[in-house]
This record gives structure tokens, C-alpha cells and sequence, in this order.
């Protein structure tokens, strides 16, 4: 294969200025083949500013979520991808490329751990030492893994929450007149307000951050902001009565907002939040400071900065306990905004749900759960040629076609077109070999990316979020992700990971990505298979462990075999 400059010069053209990182489009190789082209176009998508929070520092999302651990590092990483053979791995710790092995055509092309500690070191104080020394990094989900799709990434999860919510407590997954209270508009709040609409709600958005409000408005996930707490108020309680779907951003901190909702006794049918709370230092601004103090104050007194923030959650999740004594259905969204308040001396902190036991686990049962992919080619029509496949293929999928039926008017693409969708076992592996043989007959462009969110129903093992109160106890059983990417090894996905902390912090999760390429080829057909059948199946065989019924049926349906269980 030959590149068409010396590499030297692709490299820099590729990433040496962090502000204009761009994922190469169209289907000439700058890789010796699609299998390292792949992990290559997606490690920079992740860096588009189109994408990621703050390029300039690789940090994709959620407080510190890193693509790379330094802009050297990620020279290396480009600059092996490129070179790297079918028969070769490479290895990368913490953002770093340490080694390249020679394994065999059918190994990932990539393995990856970020952030992982032994844990009695596995504290926010130790990690931090060490990412100071430039030892380590915070990968969050899929930053560090190369699969973040943008807001996108998490709007689906988000709808199918706030359907699922609608369904249990209203008797319909349709929010129509229903309102919802929420905070955070980053990397995965901002997701929220298109959630909520496209579920039919009335939503307020409480953002301390104005960029993040604007960019919101910008990519439409967002509809409408305010500076004044009655003007939004006003707004929200109008679409509500209409019957109309409508967002709103309200600038302001969820620490003074919320406790001055419940002073004025301002009801909502759903209230939750999506701060980057899991990581008080950088993802939540304490009350009274602006967003440009707080960054003075993280910097001269960090103690005094986490001081102050414990002190915001704390007075923000006794608001919302109040919404749960005054009837709203309060839950949390997986930020570990609970855990901190708990720190802090809120001693009921966990006196309402996380969304996983909450609305998602019998989806996580079934190995249901986020099923992404990417279209490399940069072409839009591409991700509409499989959006139609998709809607022609589950047919009775009643949440996938109300999703995927507006997607293309109200989700706008952040850097590589991409779309997202909750699917089980057995219809994972059939959109798989389904958007493969579109590769084969070049209906799509170029090869496509299949991966996932972290967050799925067997690669994760947190208490505070995806297995919150299982059924058996074993919220802290940490076996299951790795098992998960293990298989994931042996499947022949195309690369690998394993992150600590992701989501919820740093001491609190243990997960798993996997991404799996489709080329059109028969090889990777039955990758695609064996891959999309183990990576959900485990999901169905964690929970089948733990006791679900849900799972066990699903475990009889789709034949698995486990040795432990008379099925």
C-alpha cells in the first residue's frame, strides 16, 4: 500500500493541529486495509471538534474523556495504525501505543485498557497523581475506545428511558403533556431535551454552561433558551397544557434552580439529571461561581473547589428528594450524583432509583440494549440506505420505528454520519450480516463500523448504575466485563477494550467496548456473527446468573448454553 504523501506529512495533516482534527471520508486507504483504516477514522472522529467537548485537550467527553493520552501519543497511535498489518495487534495503555504484536487475521486489530488500578489505589486522589505524571488517563466510555458518535451516542438510550418511564408509570411510553425537569447539557445531557421531545414531553434543562446552551441550539438537539427561571417556566407549562412537544434551556446552576422549583412548588411528572457529576472536580461547577471562576478555582485551590461542589450536590439532591416525597418520579441517571451527595452527608441519597433497575433491566435481560454503527465513507446516504434496511427488517419493533423515522430530520450528525438503535440478541447479529451484504453490493460506499455504547446489558459491571441492586447481590461483581471482552477477543471483533471508571467515576465501574467491522467479505461475515451473538449474549447469561426470568427465557429462546443453569 502506498500512501499518497510520506507519512511524516499524514501524520501532521491528520492530527498535528488538535483544533481541525478530521476522520479521513470517501474510500481511498491511507491504512494498508479497511481492518486498520477503520480503528484510524474513528480514533479521529472522536477528536472533530464537531465531536469532541475540548479537541485542543483530547478530551472527547464527560469531564476528562480522553481519545489519546497526549498529543504525542496520539501521533504514535496514527502513525502505527497506518502501518499495521491483517496479522498484527496493537496494544494501547491509557491512550499510549506500548507494543505491536503479531497475531493472526481473524485477532482484533486493537486491544485497549484505560484507566484500570488495582483497587486499593482506585481513588480519584491516586488516579489523578498518576494522570498528572502522565502515567494514565480518564477514557470515560467511548472516548477512550474510539466509538463516540457525539450526542447521538446517547439519545437513543436516553428516549427508550424516558419511553420506558412513560410506560411504567402512565400506562403509555408517549410523554404527550407530560413535563420533565433535567440538568446537564455536555457530552451526554444534552442529549435530554431531544430525548424528551421526541418522547412527546414538555422539558427544562437547567445549564450552568452558556457554550454548551448554544451549542445545543446549534445541532437542534435543543429548541428553545432562556435566561429567566419564569420565562422558561412559562414556556415548559404551555407546551405541556398544548399538548406540544418542546425543550428549553434555562442558564443557571441545578443547585440553586432546583431547590427554587421546590420552594415554589413547580411540579413535574419525570425529574432526573445529567451533570458530569462522576467527576466533581471538572464536571460539576459549585453554585455561586461562574463558569470562568470555577476554572481559576479548580486550578489555585482544588480542594476547596471539590469543598464546594460536594456541598451544590448535596443542596441539589436534597431538591429532588423533595420531588420525591411531593410525587414526581425522581431517578437517577447514572452520574454517581447520588454517591457524591452520600459523601457529602445526604444520608438518603439512594432513596430513589437509577434508571437501570428503574426502566432498563428487563431490555438488559434480553440483551437489548445500544447497537451503533458509522459510516466511513463520510457520506450521509449511506447511514439512510441502512436506516431504510433497518425499518424493513423489524417491522414489529414498535420503539426502533418510532425512533428511526424521524432520526433523519432531527438528529444532525457530529463528524462520521452514524446512527444508533436498541436491539437484542439474535436481531444483532441480523442487522450485522444485513449491513454487511450492503457493503458486499455497494449500496453503502465503504465499510461500515458496528459497535456499541459501554453501557449494554453484559459489559459493565457498576453498583451505582447498569447493575444497581441486582437481583442476586452481585452489583460488584467485576468477572462480567471482562469475560465480555474476552469473548469479545475470541469472536474476532475488529478491537477491544476495557475501561475502569467510566460513567460514574473513578472506584465505581469496571466495562467493556467492542467494535466490529463490515466489509462486505465472507470473513467478516462470520466475525459479525459470532461477535454480534456473544456480545449480547452475554448480557442475557449475566442476568440469567443473577436470577432474571426475563433471561432465562430469553437464554431457552435463542438456545445458549449455560453449564450452571438447567435451561
Amino acid at each position: 500500500m502506498t500512501v499518497a504523501a510520506p507519512v511524516d506529512a499524514l501524520i501532521e495533516s491528520l492530527c498535528g493541529d488538535l483544533s481541525s482534527v478530521h476522520a479521513p471520508r470517501g474510500t481511498e486507504l491511507n491504512a494498508r486495509s479497511w481492518s486498520t483504516e477503520a480503528p484510524l477514522r474513528m480514533l479521529l472522529n472522536n477528536l472533530d471538534p464537531d465531536v469532541a467537548e475540548r479537541p485542543e485537550d483530547l478530551v472527547v467527553y464527560g469531564g476528562t474523556g480522553r481519545a489519546a493520552r497526549s498529543h504525542e501519543a496520539l501521533k504514535a497511535i496514527v502513525r502505527t495504525l497506518l502501518s499495521l498489518a491483517d496479522d498484527e495487534t496493537l496494544l494501547v495503555q491509557s491512550g499510549k501505543p506500548v507494543a505491536v504484536f503479531r497475531t493472526t487475521r481473524q485477532s482484533p486489530r486493537v486491544l485497549i485498557a484505560n484507566s484500570l488500578l488495582v483497587p486499593k489505589w482506585a481513588t480519584w486522589d491516586e488516579f489523578r497523581r498518576l494522570e498528572a505524571e502522565g502515567l494514565t488517563m480518564f477514557g470515560q466510555m467511548t472516548a477512550g475506545s474510539w466509538i463516540y458518535i457525539g450526542t447521538q451516542g446517547i439519545l437513543q438510550g436516553t428516549y427508550q428511558t424516558f419511553g420506558a418511564a412513560g410506560q411504567k408509570h402512565f400506562g403509555s411510553s408517549s410523554l404527550t403533556g407530560r413535563t420533565i425537569l433535567t440538568a446537564g447539557l455536555g457530552g451526554m445531557g444534552g442529549a435530554q431535551p431531544l430525548a424528551g421531545t421526541l418522547a412527546g414531553a414538555a422539558v427544562l434543562c437547567i445549564e450552568v454552561d452558556p457554550s454548551r446552551i448554544a451549542r445545543r441550539l446549534e445541532t437542534r438537539y435543543l429548541d428553545e433558551a432562556t435566561e429567566s427561571l419564569d420565562d422558561a417556566l412559562a414556556r415548559v407549562r404551555a407546551a405541556a397544557r398544548e399538548g406540544r412537544a418542546l425543550s428549553v434551556g434555562l442558564l443557571g446552576n441545578a443547585a440553586d434552580v432546583v431547590p427554587e422549583l421546590v420552594r415554589r412548588g413547580e411540579h413535574f411528572d419525570l425529574v432526573t439529571d445529567q451533570t458530569a457529576a462522576h467527576d466533581p472536580l471538572t464536571g460539576y461547577i459549585p453554585r455561586g461561581l461562574s463558569v470562568e471562576e470555577a476554572a481559576v478555582l479548580r486550578t489555585s485551590d482544588p480542594d476547596d473547589y471539590l469543598r464546594r461542589a460536594r456541598a451544590s450536590i448535596a443542596r441539589h439532591v436534597e431538591a429532588l428528594l423533595e420531588y420525591v416525597r411531593a410525587g414526581s418520579y425522581v431517578f437517577d441517571y447514572g452520574n454517581n450524583l447520588r454517591g457524591e451527595a452520600q459523601e457529602a452527608g445526604v444520608t438518603e441519597a439512594f432513596s430513589y432509583p437509577g434508571f437501570v433497575p428503574a426502566y432498563i433491566r428487563p431490555l438488559f435481560c434480553r440483551g437489548i440494549g445500544p447497537f451503533r454503527w458509522a459510516a466511513l465513507s463520510g457520506d450521509p446516504a449511506d447511514i439512510a440506505v441502512i436506516d431504510e434496511l433497518l425499518l424493513a427488517l423489524f417491522p414489529d419493533d414498535e420503539l426502533l420505528q418510532r425512533w428511526l423515522a424521524p432520526a433523519p430530520s432531527r438528529v444532525a450528525f457530529q463528524g462520521l454520519p452514524a446512527r444508533i438503535c436498541w436491539l437484542g440478541l439474535g436481531d444483532r447479529a441480523k442487522a450485522g450480516l444485513a449491513i454487511n451484504e450492503l457493503v458486499r453490493s455497494g449500496r453503502v460506499k465503504a465499510p461500515i463500523v458496528i459497535g456499541r455504547d459501554h453501557l449494554d446489558a453484559g459489559s459493565v459491571a457498576s453498583p451505582y448504575r447498569e447493575t444497581e441492586a441486582m437481583r442476586d447481590g452481585s452489583d460488584a461483581i467485576a468477572d462480567w466485563p471482562i469475560l465480555n471482552a474476552l469473548v469479545n477477543v475470541a469472536a474476532g471483533a475488529t478491537w477491544v477494550s476495557v475501561h475502569h471508571g467510566g460513567g460514574v467515576g473513578i472506584g465505581n465501574s469496571i466495562h467493556a467496548g467492542m467494535v466490529v467491522l463490515a466489509d462486505g467479505t465472507d470473513e467478516m461475515a462470520e466475525r459479525l456473527e459470532r461477535v454480534l451473538t456473544s456480545d449480547p449474549g452475554m448480557g442475557v447469561i449475566r442476568h440469567l446468573d443473577a436470577g432474571y426470568p426475563e433471561a432465562e427465557a430469553a437464554a431457552r429462546e435463542h438456545g445458549l448454553v449455560a453449564p450452571s443453569h438447567s435451561l
